[in-house]
């Protein structure tokens, strides 16, 4: 834990300091703490909060997807990011990057006794796993690999490397440290496979915060802390010592974080032992996270209904430019993924002066596309309904509005009820695509804690029965409806 008097340093009533990570990545970085999975803990969450002690503001973690992290950054979400970015050319062309802090060698794990590379040279053609848009991935592709990314987390890698879908697997050392070497059937093979150094990233704008930020880390490598950091973690390695200057490349105290670590993801307990024991801690996060895709999907098909309704009418009797425009609307918003639109919507819109909120955002983008599906329903629905009961309708002196309403509404609705269903029922699953836009809904509050723990199968399981939960109510709702407008039809066959 971190020293009192640093905590209490803080200043009451000063501006929390934002930082970006991503808790999905896993151990040693940032993760939720298996033992308390309401705290997220890791090397690099105790380094944030030793800034912000430094800098006189609390530290407040914002979640994001890694590949995402600069992005999200440069559009202002938060004020920096701290989670194993890597010291690159590439990266100095969007944001600014601090001093670096952190140092590793890049290491190359294989299943003992299989054949494998050992060297860059025997890369070419082989099978390797690797994390997106990393210094490891970048060193695998110049020697030739067949590069396999992962976005799911370091360990979902080295599973598939323990299947035999890949041939190795090439991460930083302190991720091979916690995920290979615990596993008996993996080996790292010795060699020099390149090094890595991590550092703060901010906005280029962002001058004073840099310095300050510079200031605190010499200060937190000159007292000690930082060294007494990486080696409760375990990760103290001979490259920090060089970059520190250090004359003494070993560890001087042991690794307790590491070993609480080990000690608690080191062998699953069993399923019922988990249900009992493990498990309930976790509902409030689980709770918190299905209440949020609740939400989310509620808004985005209110909009996806309303704007589903008028796409289809507009179709269906609007003049001509109204039903091509619609027609485009349509196909646009169907023939193209859901994914590249919310990222249009939030990292594109900012580009023309517009900034939405991340929960804004997410209910804008699903709503908008699902409108396109909802549209189709409601145009089959209008054009089942024979056309002689419009005509009838306005013999009767109704207008077309009226015999809309009291004549082929109705009559339509009925039949797009169950697709309209269906459509929820997906896009309830499809709003785990907002963890793009920063919201940790159910699905990633799964991949954290799946991660963090290594329990990908029985948190799975728990997390099916919420998403089952929250979809059944709406399917028994459709089937009343189904019924409520379709009882005439049972009379006249009665």
């Amino acid at each position: 834990m971190l020293p009192a008097l640093l905590l209490s340093s803080l200043v009451l009533g000063a501006e929390p300091l934002t930082w970006g990570a991503d808790a999905q990545g896993g151990a040693p970085y940032v993760f939720q703490d298996p033992t308390d999975p309401t705290r997220l803990t890791g090397f690099e969450t105790e380094l944030a909060t030793l800034l912000g002690a430094r800098l006189g503001r609390q530290a407040r973690p914002v979640h994001g997807p890694w590949d995402k992290l600069l992005e999200l950054l440069t559009r202002g979400d938060f004020e920096l990011a701290i989670n194993g970015i890597e010291v690159a050319d590439e990266k100095l062309r969007v944001v600014a990057l601090s001093r670096p802090y952190f140092a590793a060698a890049e290491v190359l794990t294989l299943r003992r006794g299989a054949p494998g590379p050992r060297t860059l040279a025997e890369f070419p053609g082989r099978k390797i796993g690797t994390l997106p848009g990393s210094m490891a991935e970048r060193i695998a592709q110049r020697a030739g690999a067949d590069v396999r990314t992962y976005e799911g987390g370091q360990d979902e890698i080295y599973d598939d490397l323990k299947l035999g879908r890949l041939d190795g697997v090439l991460l930083d050392a302190p991720v091979a440290h916690y995920y290979a070497d615990l596993e008996p059937g993996f080996e790292s093979v010795p060699g020099d496979f390149g090094s890595v150094q991590y550092a703060i990233a901010l906005r280029p704008a962002d001058v004073a915060l840099r310095a300050q930020v510079d200031a605190a880390l010499e200060a937190l490598q000159r007292d000690g802390t930082l060294r007494a950091l990486y080696e409760r973690w375990g990760v103290w390695s001979p490259e920090t010592a060089r970059l520190f200057g250090d004359a003494e490349p070993g560890a001087r105290e042991a690794p307790l974080e590491f070993e609480r670590w080990r000690a608690a993801v080191g062998q699953l307990p069993s399923f019922w032992e988990r249900l009992t024991t493990r498990y309930p801690p976790m509902l409030p996060l689980f709770l918190r996270g299905a209440a949020l895709t609740l939400a989310v999907s509620l808004c985005a098909m209110g909009l996806a209904v309303a704007l589903g309704i008028a796409l289809a009418l507009g179709r269906r009797f609007g003049a001509r430019p109204v039903r091509w425009l619609c027609v485009a609307y349509i196909e646009f918003f169907r023939g193209t993924p859901l994914l590249i639109q919310l990222t249009m919507v939030y990292f594109g819109l900012p580009e023309l002066g517009v900034k939405l909120d991340p929960f804004v955002a997410g209910v804008v983008a699903l709503g908008l596309n699902y409108a396109a599906a909802e549209a189709e329903n409601y145009r089959a629905g209008l054009e089942s309904v024979p056309l002689g009961q419009v005509e009838a309708a306005k013999v009767l002196g109704l207008s077309t509005w009226q015999a809309l309403r009291f004549v082929v509404g109705p009559q339509a609705l009925r039949i797009s009820i169950p697709p309209m269903t269906n459509d929820f029922i997906a896009l309830l699953k499809d709003s785990s695509l907002v963890s793009v836009v920063t919201l940790t809904e159910l699905t990633k509050t799964y991949t954290n804690l799946a991660n963090s723990t290594r329990d990908h199968l029985g948190l799975g399981l728990l997390v099916a029965v919420f998403y089952l939960l929250l979809g059944l109510p709406f399917a028994r709702l459709a089937r009343a409806a189904e019924r409520h407008f379709g009882r005439h039809l049972r009379k006249e066959a009665a």
